[in-house]
């Protein structure tokens, strides 16, 4: 399936976190959090601004990205999660 956001709009794909603390301990699947770090999968073309001229988004596809905990709608394509979110959740891009 193919999917494209519409306006200000992003596609985002969770990145998996790390299984094993910096000191060696393993965590368990219970106790691991979502990660709040993604990869734009797909991005709209912006939002309108009040004059009706488009606003270009600041994200683009590949973009490593961190947004919030509680951010966007999850949905399946293909089997693999990916959250549909708007540009104001996220809060930066990892360079």
């Amino acid at each position: 399936m193919k999917l494209k956001p519409l306006n200000d709009r992003v596609l985002v794909k969770r990145l998996e976190v790390e299984e094993m603390t910096a000191g060696g301990i393993i965590i368990p699947d219970s106790a691991k959090e979502k990660p709040m770090k993604g990869e734009v999968v797909a991005a709209g073309p912006g939002k309108l601004d009040d004059n009706g001229k488009r606003v270009a988004m600041t994200v683009k596809d590949g973009d490593t990205v961190l947004f919030a905990k509680y951010a966007g709608t999850e949905i399946k394509i293909d089997g693999v999660e990916h959250l549909v979110m708007r540009e104001d959740d996220i809060l930066a891009v990892v360079e």
